[in-house]
Protein backbone atom coordinates (compact mmCIF):
# COMPACT_ATOMS: atom_id res chain seq x y z
CA UNK A 1 0.00 0.00 0.00
CA UNK A 2 1.37 3.74 -1.09
CA UNK A 3 0.27 7.16 -0.79
CA UNK A 4 1.58 9.44 -3.44
CA UNK A 5 1.11 13.44 -3.76
CA UNK A 6 1.96 13.81 -7.65
CA UNK A 7 1.04 17.04 -9.60
CA UNK A 8 3.54 16.81 -12.18
CA UNK A 9 4.20 13.01 -12.45
CA UNK A 10 7.32 12.00 -10.81
CA UNK A 11 5.81 10.60 -7.69
CA UNK A 12 3.07 8.79 -9.24
CA UNK A 13 5.72 7.18 -11.54
CA UNK A 14 7.97 6.27 -8.41
CA UNK A 15 4.73 4.56 -6.33
CA UNK A 16 4.13 2.56 -9.64
CA UNK A 17 7.02 1.26 -9.35
CA UNK A 18 7.16 0.22 -5.85
CA UNK A 19 3.73 -0.95 -4.88
CA UNK A 20 0.28 -2.39 -7.22
CA UNK A 21 -1.87 -0.82 -4.56
CA UNK A 22 -1.80 2.58 -4.94
CA UNK A 23 -4.03 5.85 -3.53
CA UNK A 24 -4.05 9.60 -4.62
CA UNK A 25 -3.55 11.80 -1.06
CA UNK A 26 -6.19 14.09 -2.14
CA UNK A 27 -8.43 11.62 -3.11
CA UNK A 28 -8.30 10.09 0.44
CA UNK A 29 -7.82 13.73 1.94
CA UNK A 30 -11.70 13.83 0.82
CA UNK A 31 -12.48 10.60 3.92
CA UNK A 32 -13.66 11.90 7.00
CA UNK A 33 -11.42 9.03 8.56
CA UNK A 34 -8.31 7.33 7.44
CA UNK A 35 -7.47 4.35 9.24
CA UNK A 36 -5.20 2.03 6.82
CA UNK A 37 -3.30 -1.13 7.93
CA UNK A 38 -1.23 -3.24 5.80
CA UNK A 39 2.46 -5.15 6.14
CA UNK A 40 3.80 -2.06 4.86
CA UNK A 41 2.62 1.05 4.07
CA UNK A 42 4.66 4.08 1.98
CA UNK A 43 4.12 7.87 1.30
CA UNK A 44 5.49 9.21 -1.91
CA UNK A 45 6.16 12.65 -2.06
CA UNK A 46 7.61 15.49 -4.05
CA UNK A 47 10.19 18.32 -2.26
CA UNK A 48 8.74 21.51 -1.90
CA UNK A 49 10.87 24.45 -1.41
CA UNK A 50 13.21 21.44 1.04
CA UNK A 51 10.16 19.89 2.75
CA UNK A 52 7.33 17.76 2.33
CA UNK A 53 4.53 19.63 0.94
CA UNK A 54 2.44 20.89 3.88
CA UNK A 55 -0.58 19.19 2.38
CA UNK A 56 1.13 15.14 2.60
CA UNK A 57 2.07 16.76 6.34
CA UNK A 58 -1.29 17.34 6.73
CA UNK A 59 -2.57 13.70 5.77
CA UNK A 60 -0.21 12.33 7.69
CA UNK A 61 -0.87 14.46 10.78
CA UNK A 62 -4.36 13.20 10.58
CA UNK A 63 -4.50 9.87 9.46
CA UNK A 64 -3.21 6.27 11.16
CA UNK A 65 -1.08 4.24 9.76
CA UNK A 66 -1.29 0.44 11.27
CA UNK A 67 1.78 -1.14 10.11
CA UNK A 68 5.34 -3.18 10.69
CA UNK A 69 6.78 -1.09 8.01
CA UNK A 70 6.88 2.37 7.19
CA UNK A 71 8.38 4.25 4.34
CA UNK A 72 8.68 7.84 3.02
CA UNK A 73 10.17 8.48 -0.35
CA UNK A 74 10.79 11.92 -1.86
CA UNK A 75 11.37 13.04 -4.78
CA UNK A 76 13.43 16.18 -6.23
CA UNK A 77 14.97 17.67 -8.91
CA UNK A 78 18.33 19.55 -8.05
CA UNK A 79 18.63 19.12 -4.20
CA UNK A 80 17.06 17.70 -1.76
CA UNK A 81 19.12 19.70 1.18
CA UNK A 82 18.64 16.58 3.83
CA UNK A 83 14.98 16.69 3.73
CA UNK A 84 14.78 13.14 5.02
CA UNK A 85 16.33 13.94 8.36
CA UNK A 86 13.97 17.18 8.54
CA UNK A 87 11.05 14.42 7.88
CA UNK A 88 12.17 12.39 10.39
CA UNK A 89 11.80 15.01 12.95
CA UNK A 90 8.77 16.32 11.35
CA UNK A 91 7.65 12.92 12.43
CA UNK A 92 8.85 13.19 15.71
CA UNK A 93 6.73 15.87 16.85
CA UNK A 94 3.59 13.64 16.08
CA UNK A 95 4.75 10.82 17.90
CA UNK A 96 5.16 8.90 14.76
CA UNK A 97 8.23 6.85 13.07
CA UNK A 98 9.35 5.88 9.81
CA UNK A 99 11.72 2.84 9.16
CA UNK A 100 12.92 4.03 5.28
CA UNK A 101 13.15 7.28 4.58
CA UNK A 102 14.93 8.14 1.01
CA UNK A 103 15.15 10.33 -1.87
CA UNK A 104 15.47 10.13 -5.65
CA UNK A 105 16.80 12.65 -8.17
CA UNK A 106 14.10 12.95 -10.87
CA UNK A 107 13.46 15.54 -13.41
CA UNK A 108 12.74 18.63 -12.37
CA UNK A 109 9.59 20.11 -13.24
CA UNK A 110 9.19 23.44 -11.61
CA UNK A 111 8.77 25.25 -14.53
CA UNK A 112 9.02 28.49 -13.42
CA UNK A 113 12.62 27.59 -12.73
CA UNK A 114 13.77 25.50 -15.17
CA UNK A 115 13.55 25.47 -19.14
CA UNK A 116 11.27 21.70 -19.52
CA UNK A 117 13.52 20.98 -22.67
CA UNK A 118 16.95 21.45 -20.88
CA UNK A 119 15.80 19.20 -17.94
CA UNK A 120 14.39 16.08 -20.11
CA UNK A 121 18.35 16.48 -21.61
CA UNK A 122 19.15 15.33 -18.44
CA UNK A 123 17.24 12.53 -17.48
CA UNK A 124 19.64 9.74 -18.89
CA UNK A 125 22.29 10.74 -16.62
CA UNK A 126 19.88 10.76 -13.70
CA UNK A 127 19.55 7.06 -13.72
CA UNK A 128 15.58 7.32 -12.46
CA UNK A 129 14.67 3.55 -12.79
CA UNK A 130 17.92 2.14 -11.66
CA UNK A 131 17.67 4.17 -8.51
CA UNK A 132 13.55 3.38 -8.27
CA UNK A 133 14.49 -0.01 -8.26
CA UNK A 134 17.29 0.38 -5.75
CA UNK A 135 14.89 1.67 -3.58
CA UNK A 136 12.04 -1.22 -3.70
CA UNK A 137 14.84 -3.70 -3.26
CA UNK A 138 15.43 -1.63 -0.05
CA UNK A 139 11.34 -1.62 0.71
CA UNK A 140 10.98 -5.43 -0.45
CA UNK A 141 14.19 -6.41 2.42
CA UNK A 142 12.49 -4.05 4.81
CA UNK A 143 15.71 -2.30 5.29
CA UNK A 144 15.88 0.35 8.13
CA UNK A 145 17.42 3.46 7.53
CA UNK A 146 17.45 7.42 7.52
CA UNK A 147 19.04 9.35 4.50
CA UNK A 148 21.89 11.16 5.68
CA UNK A 149 22.57 14.66 4.17
CA UNK A 150 26.38 15.06 2.85
CA UNK A 151 28.00 18.12 3.92
CA UNK A 152 27.24 19.97 0.28
CA UNK A 153 23.74 18.97 0.50
CA UNK A 154 23.96 20.27 4.46
CA UNK A 155 25.86 23.73 3.16
CA UNK A 156 23.27 23.94 -0.20
CA UNK A 157 20.11 23.72 2.41
CA UNK A 158 21.69 26.69 4.56
CA UNK A 159 22.50 28.88 1.99
CA UNK A 160 18.71 28.85 0.74
CA UNK A 161 17.54 29.38 4.44
CA UNK A 162 19.56 32.49 4.37
CA UNK A 163 18.03 33.27 0.82
CA UNK A 164 14.87 33.29 2.30
CA UNK A 165 15.43 34.88 5.82
CA UNK A 166 17.12 38.02 3.69
CA UNK A 167 15.02 37.81 -0.01
CA UNK A 168 11.61 35.84 1.01
CA UNK A 169 10.13 32.93 -0.37
CA UNK A 170 11.25 31.35 -3.67
CA UNK A 171 7.93 32.30 -5.35
CA UNK A 172 5.33 34.50 -4.66
CA UNK A 173 1.50 35.05 -5.72
CA UNK A 174 0.49 35.21 -8.44
CA UNK A 175 1.84 32.61 -10.05
CA UNK A 176 -0.08 32.25 -13.23
CA UNK A 177 -1.25 34.11 -15.50
CA UNK A 178 -4.31 33.18 -18.06
CA UNK A 179 -3.63 34.63 -21.70
CA UNK A 180 -5.51 34.81 -24.87
CA UNK A 181 -4.25 30.39 -25.39
CA UNK A 182 -7.05 29.82 -23.09
CA UNK A 183 -9.28 27.21 -24.38
CA UNK A 184 -11.54 26.94 -21.55
CA UNK A 185 -10.89 23.10 -21.40
CA UNK A 186 -11.64 23.03 -17.61
CA UNK A 187 -8.42 20.61 -16.92
CA UNK A 188 -6.64 23.20 -14.12
CA UNK A 189 -10.12 23.49 -11.98
CA UNK A 190 -9.94 19.52 -12.26
CA UNK A 191 -6.73 18.40 -11.07
CA UNK A 192 -5.83 21.54 -8.43
CA UNK A 193 -5.83 19.32 -5.38
CA UNK A 194 -7.57 22.38 -2.99
CA UNK A 195 -9.67 23.92 -5.64
CA UNK A 196 -7.99 26.76 -5.59
CA UNK A 197 -9.37 27.55 -9.33
CA UNK A 198 -12.85 27.85 -10.63
CA UNK A 199 -14.11 28.91 -14.30
CA UNK A 200 -15.67 32.42 -15.02
CA UNK A 201 -16.97 33.15 -18.88
CA UNK A 202 -15.16 29.91 -20.18
CA UNK A 203 -11.46 31.52 -18.19
CA UNK A 204 -9.52 30.18 -14.94
CA UNK A 205 -9.65 32.56 -12.00
CA UNK A 206 -7.49 31.38 -9.43
CA UNK A 207 -8.21 32.08 -5.57
CA UNK A 208 -4.29 31.67 -4.11
CA UNK A 209 -5.45 31.55 0.13
CA UNK A 210 -5.17 27.40 -0.09
CA UNK A 211 -2.68 27.60 -3.10
CA UNK A 212 0.63 25.50 -1.93
CA UNK A 213 1.98 25.93 -5.55
CA UNK A 214 1.79 22.23 -6.83
CA UNK A 215 1.95 23.64 -10.10
CA UNK A 216 -0.36 20.47 -11.19
CA UNK A 217 -2.73 23.16 -12.83
CA UNK A 218 0.36 23.89 -15.24
CA UNK A 219 1.22 20.83 -16.32
CA UNK A 220 -1.94 19.41 -17.22
CA UNK A 221 -2.83 22.47 -18.88
CA UNK A 222 -3.24 21.60 -22.99
CA UNK A 223 -1.56 24.78 -24.08
CA UNK A 224 0.99 24.51 -21.30
CA UNK A 225 4.88 24.14 -22.85
CA UNK A 226 5.62 21.48 -20.41
CA UNK A 227 2.65 18.68 -21.63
Amino acid sequence: MVFYFTATGNSLYVAKQLDAEQFSIPQEMRQPQRYYKADKIGIVSPLFEFELPEYVKDFIRTSTFDTDYFYIIITYGMHHGGAAERTRQFLNTLGKRADYINTIIMHDNAIIVFDMEEQRKLEAGKQVDEHIAALKADIDACKRMIQSASEDEKHFYQGFMKMTREYGRMYSFPLYGVTDDCIGCGTCTRVCPRGCIRLENGKPVYDYTNCMNCMACAHACPKSPSS
